[in-house]
């Protein structure tokens, strides 16, 4: 340190330098301070005290001489005017320091100190800062108890001794001056005034303060005198804090005493304060309540309001709880009055002072200095004041009238009235302030919205600058519509003009600002301000009051009701009113009723409401099971449906918001859009659509409208209007359907494994059938401009949006139309007009195949991308453009519905009388009009359709390439065209039926219509399990439809030469394999048409019963849907109908605890089935079983060699088939034998089997089912039904020695399934005399034994009636049918194909055996053959034994079926279950086998030479599955 060096030497250095040093340090010290005043050293002195301490210290230690101190302190004291008083505190210091010490020595080195200190320190310094004692022992102090007397007695005199008077009793003639003064009405200059004020004071010895407070007194009972006072005391000589002080004490005393502060008082302040007298912060804390005891009188208020709406949410308050309430307000309403605060805070209002006073309220908790009415009043006046003149100036409607609000401008300073919307956003601001409480002024209301009104107008400015300069004007108004408006609104009662003004502004802002100051406002207010709770409780306790008594009766009252209650707080009305109609769905009608008495904000206000209920995230969306929107869901979408179709309501938020929702992968909110197009363009999408109504929807608009929907399309026009204006704004058409069409693709894939099917299911059809619907609209009220100019090109939408393109081409349908109906007219217009009208017809139809060359050839390029360059191998560009761009309008006129609804309108017309009346009069000629519309629809739709029909066929020539298969053809346009569209819509699953047989029809080139109809119908089976549930319905329509035309032609021979006979897609061509002749086309003939039908129906059958025995819900449910839809046209024949029935009466019996849906499905479709067994037909009815052929007679040796071989064949035989498999008919095999060119074919190797008689078609019926599971047994026992015939009339053996050595070789002629064109040479032919001869003592014996034999099969037909009654049988029968699907499987993959030929001509022969007669003709026969094998053995008793053995029963099949299983096996209890039943037919089965394996080898030979060469398409085939058993049973077709 710098000191410590200077004393470091002591004595030795001080003369030197140390003193010269010292005195410097102490002037740098001393020149650092801060302080101006030359009489006071600045606060930050230590440095400068600790160096004068030091120098006395080492003066009091002896350091230092006396004289060398005295002289340093004296320098010192000259360096300041200060130095001296900070050396004599440092004296007294030091001099308590010595005291303390007791060191005698240095105690006397101090007091020589202080005396020598008298040269340089004052006497009278030196007595104020040092004590008495040591100032005697100094010798300063003569006598010390003399100078304590006079210092008592001058503290007396100056303290304690009144100088100055304080009261007027102890002065009363100058106070009464001083008030004499202040009451002049001369008004004195304040400055005069003053003067004589100050003389008053000094004369009488008036108090200062006092006085000051008879000024504010006076100042107070004159408050008019304000450019007096004012002057006066801003220039009265005493500080701000003495004034706030005086102020402060006035407030304290009406606090302490309970007494109600003057408003004088109050203004007085308020005047001080706005002329910067007094500042707000000296005052404030004299004011009372504390802000502690503000903000818990607050917090008391909102926590009793919130309790009070808990009540009246629970229960309904008595009269005596609102009593209470009521009083309690009051109360809290009279300490408000005592509000110090707040009078202030209207004072300061009422002044104008707009500073001070937000400074008051911003120390206030918010709103609740405005709760207090005056104060309230106070800031809508100044508010009114600031904006009069800028009202009156821009916003003021003309002729209205209103009263002047201007400043006053006699106050020394006056406010001045806004003039421009610069100046409105300080105004905005204050208007905050205000909150609900505005409600106190509706004046001033209707004037802050007339102003932002012109806010907004002047926003739409095309100068930049000024909209940017009004931007934050705008959000300060914001803030008012939030915090000011709305709210106030709520506390005006039924007020509906304010609520109309309101929404004059409301409307010049976009629907998501609106949205969200409703939000802030329903959602916010009510929960925020104590006053807005408790109201918020009493309207919803009056709306439940009125919904309670709300029905169709009464909707004109409550609506009334309803419509005050909405006018103030539609957000409290309409959150109650839509809770209740997501409860109870009935409400809907009454309630959209009963709204129509909604002010315009209020109907607005009930939109975002409706947004904000479907998009609550509280509530789920599912019901419990996950599979089915919720109940509350649906009510809000058909509530919404109603409400905008009825009101006249911006739709655009509601639709945006559906848009985001696809944006965010959400589709459940589709519904609401689907009820919104339903309800206001009355466009229907259903799959439960009838006939007529589908047949409808393909005519013209007018006939859809009148006859396409459930509901009659009329008086649509104003909401079709404004829907079609809400989705062009901001071109949310478009985007709605790309977006649907995006999530319609992606539903599939973004669930999880958790999610059910039937759900996704749903989704997907929700996005499929509300894209069709707003497609649909979209297409008919848009204008073909405004359509084309928002929407994609084609490919855009397939390649940049990745829409599938059966969408793509959805949307672009109606452009295609439309541009060629344009072009076609601009061509039409060029030609001139001929007289014959032929004439004219073909110059159109040119023009308009002229017109469609040019506007699909850039569309056909465009297409050409959508698919890899290989398809357009198989099928051309233009075909595939036509197909996509046609509809069900151009290919056929619904002339039966024209016709229909003609007759409707006709009759509605004969019904009108002639009567004057002007409604019947309106009505008559509505309907007279209507009338012609239709019928010139019709006409132009059947010109279009013909026009339509000659550019087909001139376009069919080039659809398909002549360089592809057929069968890669029908798969390309199956693929691509046929079931992507069919499952689209169900107009479209008729028009691809109807597709199909056009192309038929106009003989189109390398197209099979054969092998597109077996294609289709081939294998459902995963194209009904990969369909949702309204595809489902669309394809069962499809099915039905393609069925129908089927069934016309099955129907009727003359129609199907008519139709198909000559044309090409009914050509065949059949090549016998193994051999190199060449394939020769031919049509396919009427009867093996009635077979394919045959194999169509058996093939839907077992892919239905495929489908139906899955456990899958998906698939039962679709294959449901599916039969039910084809229904009239499937099943056709009676034992495939009752295979469906018994698999449909499981179910029922399965489902109905499980899946309660997939029972009543199943159900409703078998009490319908039931009904159609009267339209079912038995098989042979179906198509032709069975045909008669000729052959030549055997020789002796063939006869005996074909016995021998049947011989050994039967021995092999222990059981029979017990019906023929579903689907099964004698037509399986190719042709052996030659018959008429009708008739079907019969196998070769079915000729060299032992006939059998044939069954009735019943037993046929009633064996179908069991088939399936003795397949088994019937092994080597086959034989075909043709030979049966041939036998009865001649000897068996010679018909089997015959088919041994004179087989007739089989060809093919073309005409559809082989046919016999001729036989092979017989080799050692006979004489026709010992042909003769043969054949008559066969005959003759052959007569004999048939008498035997018939006494013994009664006999034996007796014996089993006993061991098999007919009950066991019935149950066996069921057993079997239940099971015949998996028996029928096994059956297939254990035996060879030609034990399943053999099977086949088996069950043929049972269905055949239809008489005991017959019946024992075949026994006689089997016994002739076995006599003939057994001739070298002599013994009687064991050619009986033989021939009993080998006998076949003439009682029905199932006994001899039952009898063979009881030989294979043990006997069993008459009552057996189910299960025991099948284990033993498994088992016979099985023994079955293991015979049929011993036997193969012997057989081996006759079945190679029985092979029979097969019918094959060279490259393709109708056939989709492997199933060799069917490919045998029906040939393939070849076109």
């Amino acid at each position: 340190m710098a000191a410590d060096s200077i004393f470091g030497d002591g004595m030795r250095s001080w003369e030197k330098h140390g003193k010269a040093d010292f005195i410097k340090l102490c002037r740098k010290h001393i020149d650092s301070s801060e302080e101006d005043n030359p009489d006071t050293i600045g606060s930050d002195h230590n440095e400068f005290n600790q160096l004068i301490h030091l120098l006395l210290h080492h003066y009091i230690e002896g350091h230092l001489k006396l004289d060398h101190a005295v002289s340093g302190l004296q320098n010192v004291a000259g360096l300041h005017g200060g130095a001296p008083s900070v050396i004599a505190d440092v004296l007294s210091i030091v001099d308590m320091e010595t005291v303390a010490m007791e060191d005698k020595e240095k105690r006397l080195r101090y007091l020589k100190l202080v005396p020598a200190c008298k040269e340089f320190l004052k006497e009278s310094l030196l007595k104020e800062r040092l004590d008495n004692d040591t100032l005697e022992s100094a010798g300063i102090l003569l006598q010390k108890k003399i100078f304590q007397q006079k210092y008592v007695r001058l503290k007396t005199k100056l303290f304690y001794k009144q100088q100055k008077f304080n009261l007027p009793r102890e002065e009363s003639e100058g106070f009464a001056k001083l008030l004499v003064v202040l009451q002049n009405k001369t008004d004195l200059p304040s400055d005069k005034t003053l003067e004589n004020i100050q003389a008053l004071i000094g004369f009488f010895n008036l108090d200062p303060n006092r006085s000051l407070d008879m000024i504010l007194e006076a100042f107070e009972c004159s408050p008019q005198r304000e450019n007096f006072f004012v002057p006066l005391l801003q220039s009265y000589s005493l500080e701000s804090i003495t004034t706030a002080h005086i102020l402060g004490f006035k407030f304290n005393f009406f606090a302490e005493e309970h007494i109600a502060t003057p408003q004088t008082l109050q203004r007085l302040t308020a005047l001080l304060l706005h002329h910067n007298i007094i500042s707000l912060d000296d005052i404030y804390h004299y004011l009372t309540p504390s802000d502690a005891e503000v903000n818990l009188q607050h917090k008391k208020q909102v926590t009793s309001a919130r309790q009070f709406a808990r009540k009246m949410s629970m229960a309904v308050l008595s009269s005596k709880e609102d009593k209470t309430d009521d009083s309690e307000k009051d109360a809290k309403d009279d300490k408000n009055i005592d509000n110090q605060k707040l009078g202030l805070l209207e004072a300061l209002l009422h002044l104008g002072d707009w500073t001070n006073a937000k400074q008051l309220l911003d120390k206030l908790p918010d709103y609740s200095a405005t709760a207090r009415l005056s104060v309230s009043n106070a800031l809508s006046s100044l508010i009114e004041k600031y904006i009069d003149v800028m009202y009156r100036k821009k916003a003021k409607p003309s002729g209205a009238k209103s009263k002047k609000c201007r400043f006053d401008s006699s106050s020394p300073n006056p406010l001045q009235s806004i003039t421009d919307l610069a100046g409105l956003n300080p105004v905005f601001k204050m208007c905050c302030y205000l909150g609900p409480y505005g409600s106190t002024c509706p004046l001033l209301l209707w004037k802050l919205c007339r102003i932002g009104r012109v806010v907004m107008s002047e926003m739409k400015s095309k100068d930049p600058q000024k909209v940017a300069s009004l931007v934050p004007l705008k959000k300060s108004l914001l803030s008012v519509v939030e915090s000011v408006l709305l709210p106030s609104l709520s506390l005006m009662e039924c007020n509906a003009s304010l609520s109309e003004e309101m929404w004059k502004l409301l409307k010049l802002f976009p629907y998501e600002v609106r949205y969200s100051l409703y939000g802030r406002w329903k959602n916010h207010v009510y929960s925020f301000h104590p006053i807005l709770i408790r109201l918020k409780a009493n309207v919803t306790d009056s709306v439940k009051y009125i919904m309670k008594r709300l029905t169709k009766d009464n909707v004109k009252v409550s609506g009334r009701q309803i419509g005050k209650l909405s006018h103030s707080n539609p957000g409290v009305v309409f959150e109650y009113v839509l809770n209740q109609i997501q409860k109870y769905d009935n409400f809907i009608g009454p309630v959209v009723d009963a709204l129509k008495y909604l002010s315009s904000l209020s109907q607005d206000v009930l939109a975002y409401c409706m947004i904000e209920a479907i998009a609550n995230p509280e509530k789920e969306r599912m019901k419990h099971d996950n599979t089915n929107l919720s109940l509350w869901m649906q009510s809000l979408a058909q509530f919404s449906g109603a409400i905008f179709k009825k009101y006249n309501i911006e739709l655009k938020g509601l639709l945006q918001f559906v848009a985001n929702q696809l944006k965010a992968g959400k589709s459940y909110d589709l519904l609401i859009l689907r009820e919104v197009i339903q309800k206001m363009a009355g466009i229907e999408i259903t799959d439960e659509m009838t006939t007529d109504q589908l047949a409808a929807s393909a005519g013209g608009e007018l006939l859809k409208g009148e006859a396409g929907y459930f509901a009659q399309v009329r008086n649509m026009k104003r909401s079709s209007q404004r829907l079609k204006d809400g989705m062009m704004e901001d071109d949310l058409a478009i985007s709605l359907c790309i977006l649907m069409a995006q999530e319609r693709f992606s539903v599939v894939y973004k669930h999880n494994k958790d999610t059910h099917l039937k759900l996704v299911g749903k989704l997907f059809d929700q996005c499929q059938d509300t894209l069709v619907q707003l497609g649909g609209f979209l297409s008919t009220h848009l204008s073909i401009e405004d359509y084309s100019k928002n929407l994609p090109e084609l490919d855009a939408l397939v390649t940049e949006y990745h829409l599938n393109p059966e969408i793509a081409f959805f949307l672009h349908r109606s452009l295609c139309s439309n541009a060629i109906l344009s072009k076609f007219d601009e061509l039409r217009k060029q030609d001139k007009r001929s007289k014959d009208e032929k004439v004219n017809i073909e110059a159109r139809t040119h023009r308009y195949v002229e017109a469609c060359k040019v506007v699909l050839a850039p569309l056909i390029e465009k297409v050409k991308i959508l698919h890899a360059p290989k398809v357009w191998d198989e099928i051309s560009p233009q075909f595939y453009a036509t197909f996509w761009t046609l509809s069900m309008y151009d290919l056929s006129v619904p002339s039966s519905s024209y016709e229909r609804e003609t007759a409707r309108l006709k009759g509605s017309l004969q019904a009108l009388d002639d009567s004057q009346v002007s409604k019947k009069k309106k009505e008559k000629d509505r309907l007279t009009s209507l009338l012609d519309k239709m019928k010139e629809e019709e006409k132009r739709q059947q010109e279009h359709v013909n026009r339509v029909r000659v550019r087909l066929q001139e376009e069919s020539e080039t659809w398909f390439t002549a360089r592809s298969t057929k069968n890669e053809t029908i798969t390309q346009f199956l693929q691509l065209g046929i079931f992507p569209r069919c499952c689209f819509t169900a107009l479209d699953a008729q028009y691809c039926a109807k597709f199909v047989l056009l192309v038929h029809q106009l003989k189109t080139p390398n197209f099979s219509t054969l092998l597109c109809y077996d294609r289709v119908f081939q294998d459902i089976t995963y194209t009904v399990a990969s369909c949702s549930e309204n595809e489902a319905s669309r394809y069962g329509r499809f099915l039905c439809a393609m069925l129908e035309t089927v069934s016309r032609w099955h129907s009727d021979r003359s129609l199907y030469e008519k139709e198909c006979g000559n044309y090409p897609g009914f050509v065949t061509v059949l090549r016998a394999s193994g051999t190199e002749a060449s394939n020769k086309a031919d049509q396919l003939d009427y009867e093996n048409f009635r077979h394919v039908c045959h194999k169509w129906q058996y093939k839907l059958t077992k892919a239905v019963v495929a489908c139906l025995e899955s456990q899958s819900y998906t698939q039962i449910r679709n294959t449901l849907i599916l039969l039910i839809k084809i229904l009239p046209h499937f099943p056709k024949v009676q034992n495939l109908g009752n295979v469906l029935e018994k698999r449909i009466d499981r179910i029922c019996s399965e489902e109905k605890q499980k899946r309660p849906d997939i029972y009543v499905l199943a159900l409703g479709y078998s009490g319908q089935l039931k009904g159609r067994r009267g339209h079912m037909i038995p098989e042979e009815k179906f198509h032709s079983k069975e045909t008669k052929t000729v052959k030549p007679a055997p020789t002796k040796e063939e006869e005996k060699q074909s016995n021998n071989e049947s011989g050994e064949k039967k021995k092999s035989v222990k059981a029979d088939s017990e019906g023929l498999e579903e689907g099964e008919t004698n037509d399986e095999s190719p042709a052996k034998e030659s018959k008429p060119a009708s008739s079907p074919a019969i196998s070769k190797k079915s000729e060299r089997k032992e006939s059998r008689p044939a069954k009735s078609s019943e037993d046929a019926e009633a064996a179908a089912p069991r088939a399936k599971t003795e397949k088994t047994k019937e092994g080597k026992c086959r034989k075909s039904a043709g030979e049966s015939k041939a036998a009865k009339k001649g000897d068996e053996s010679k018909v089997k020695e015959r088919k041994s050595h004179k087989e007739p070789k089989a060809t093919t002629d073309g005409k559809g399934e082989g046919r016999v064109k001729g036989h092979e040479k017989v080799k050692g032919h006979e004489s026709s005399e010992e042909k003769a001869s043969h054949k008559k003592a066969k005959k003759e014996e052959s007569d004999k034994r048939k008498e035997k034999s018939s006494r013994k099969e009664k006999e034996s037909s007796a014996d089993k009636e006993e061991r098999h009654p007919s009950r066991d049988r019935v149950q066996r029968s069921d057993s079997v049918a239940s099971n015949s699907s998996q028996g029928s499987a096994n059956s297939s993959r254990r035996t060879s194909p030609q034990r399943e030929s053999q099977e086949r001509d088996h069950k043929r022969r049972k269905l055949d055996r239809g008489s005991p007669v017959e019946n024992s003709d075949h026994t006689a026969k089997q016994r002739s053959a076995s006599r003939d094998r057994a001739d070298a053995d002599s013994d009687k008793d064991r050619k009986r034994k033989t021939e009993k053995r080998r006998s076949a029963p003439a009682d029905p099949e199932p006994h001899e079926t039952k009898r063979r299983r009881d030989e294979m096996s043990p006997p069993v209890d008459k009552v057996k279950k189910k299960s025991l039943r099948l284990s033993e037919e498994n088992l016979n089965g099985d023994r079955s086998r293991k015979e049929h394996k011993r036997s193969k080898s012997r057989d081996s030979a006759e079945i190679e030479k029985a092979k029979e060469p097969r019918v094959r398409i060279k490259k393709e085939s109708i056939e989709m599955d492997s199933d060799d058993e069917h490919e045998r049973q029906y040939p393939l077709l070849h076109g």
